[in-house]
Order: C-alpha cells, then sequence, then structure tokens
C-alpha cells in the first residue's frame, strides 16, 4: 500500500527535477555562450552544462542550488539571525495564523448569519462575492497605507490581508456545511418539537464539520499568502515576502527561489496540521473515512 502511494509520488518528482535541469541548462546557458565569446573560447557541451548548474546568479537555479541554500539558511545559520529562513518563516507565520483566525471567525459568523436571515443571504453573499474580484496586489497598498495613516503598522494590517482572503472560502464552504442535512432530517427534528436552535446545534453544526476543515485548508493557504504579499509593498525587512524583495534587489535567484520553497513547506506543514486534526475530529464524531 505504501509503496503504491510513494511510487507515483517518487515518478512524477523525479520527472519535475529532470525538467527542471533541462530548463536550467536551456536558461543559463546563454549567459555561458557570451563569457566564452568575449573570452575567444569554445567550450564542450559538457562544460557548458557544468557551467549553468553552478553560477553565483543564474536565470534559474538548479535544484541541487536550491537546496544548499535552504539548508545554509534553515539549519546552518542561527535563528535569530536576519538570514535565516527559520527567523523569516516565523514573522510571516505570525501574520498568517493571526489574519487566518481573524478570517475564520468572520466567515462562520456570516455563513450562521446567512443561513438564518434571507436579507442577510440576498445582501451579504453577492458582496462577499464581488470582494474577491479586487486584486489583492492593488488592494494591499491600500489598507497599509489607510492603516498607517491612523497609526497602526506592523503585524496589523498583514494580518487584515491575510483575514481578508482567506474569510471567503470559509464562508462558502460553512454555508454550505450548515445547508447540507437533508429536508427529512430538519422535518424530523420539527417533528420532535425541535426550536431553530436545536436543529442548529444538533444538526446543521454536526453536518458541517467536514466542511469547515475542508474549507481551512484553503484559507490557511490563502492566509499565509496575504501575509506574504503584505510585506511587499511595505518593504519589510523581515517575512519571507522581505527575503523574496531582497533576493529581487539585489538579483539573488537562488535565495528568491528558497524563500518560495520555504514558503510553500511552510503552506504544506499548516495545512497538513488542519488535515490531521481533521482526521481526529471526525474519528470521535465517528465520521471518519
Amino acid at each position: 500500500m505504501l509503496t503504491r502511494t510513494l511510487l507515483p509520488v517518487a515518478t512524477v518528482s523525479a520527472m519535475v527535477i529532470a525538467f527542471w535541469y533541462v530548463m536550467v541548462v536551456v536558461m543559463n546557458s546563454a549567459w555561458t555562450l557570451d563569457q566564452a565569446k568575449r573570452s575567444g573560447i569554445e567550450l564542450q557541451f559538457g562544460e557548458i552544462v557544468a557551467d549553468t548548474m553552478q553560477q553565483d546568479r543564474p536565470r534559474l537555479p538548479s535544484p541541487h542550488q536550491v537546496g544548499l541554500e535552504l539548508w545554509d539558511a534553515t539549519v546552518a545559520k542561527k535563528i535569530t539571525s536576519r538570514r535565516s529562513l527559520v527567523f523569516h518563516g516565523w514573522v510571516t507565520l505570525s501574520a498568517t495564523m493571526l489574519g487566518f483566525v481573524i478570517g475564520s471567525l468572520l466567515g462562520v459568523l456570516l455563513a450562521v448569519s446567512i443561513v438564518h436571515s434571507r436579507v442577510m443571504d440576498m445582501g451579504v453573499m453577492p458582496w462577499a462575492i464581488a470582494s474577491q474580484t479586487i486584486p489583492i496586489l492593488a488592494l494591499a497598498p491600500m489598507i497599509i497605507v489607510i492603516l498607517n495613516s491612523v497609526g497602526i503598522s506592523g503585524l496589523i494590517p498583514k494580518a487584515i490581508i491575510s483575514a481578508y482572503l482567506s474569510f471567503f472560502p470559509v464562508v462558502v464552504g460553512m454555508v454550505s456545511g450548515f445547508r447540507s442535512p437533508e429536508f427529512m432530517q430538519i422535518d424530523l427534528l420539527r417533528t420532535y418539537n425541535a426550536t431553530k436552535r436545536q436543529v442548529f446545534w444538533k444538526l446543521r453544526i454536526p453536518a458541517s464539520v467536514p466542511f469547515l476543515f475542508t474549507s481551512l485548508k484553503i484559507g490557511i493557504a490563502a492566509s499565509l499568502v496575504g501575509a506574504i504579499v503584505g510585506e511587499l509593498p511595505t518593504g519589510a525587512v523581515a517575512g519571507l515576502g522581505a527575503r523574496l524583495l531582497a533576493g529581487s534587489y539585489y538579483g539573488q535567484t537562488t535565495q528568491i527561489w528558497a524563500a518560495l520553497f520555504a514558503a510553500a513547506i511552510l503552506a504544506a506543514s499548516l495545512v497538513g496540521a488542519i488535515g490531521m486534526l481533521q482526521r481526529l475530529t471526525l474519528a470521535r464524531m465517528g465520521m471518519d473515512r
């Protein structure tokens, strides 16, 4: 069973890495050939390939260069160092989690009001959908400037941007979850003279739990994106977004790719943690599959 699971993943990973190495040669060879031409040297194909794999500022860094940069910026550096991805990851994680909590709570509260009020359903839901059509790259600087004008800076603006991205999947998922019970189930409770509150707590909430965790997985990933985007317009000196900016300013493409992989690892870890909590919760509820 484990072999059947790992083999497809290993095969796809090997294909991606192989394609990556091919693109490294294609994209970095122009600089190698130009330098050889300036020096009057004729290089063999093997020499061209070797040079494209070890350039200081490549257009596309090779997988082993990114791996070495990740190792150097996580294990080899102290976590308090400004060059440590652990340090920058913690800064981004702080804004991510605060924004995720705010966005999730707001999403659940909105979903409850939408399910129980037709006015809220007709009035709020279209606005919630319309809000997601605004590009976050355009909205983030506006939020930061407005909050800075009233003396609010640092973690809060980034958390608000994270909350903006994370609340929508929670709203949509929880509305679907609260409405997932069949009419016969609701009618049965009404037959027993159950109140709306009892129907909500005894039927709608248990039925919505699988939808909640699915929404939270999407929301936590969106929240991380929001935190990173929130760091870009501020010229932040800490956080994965700041690491991306620094790499862009100084042409350190390997640093940029390492920060991107660190963000992906962080997102996968957060989603995995929610998935583990989901399995434990559903098992306790007798809903595990």
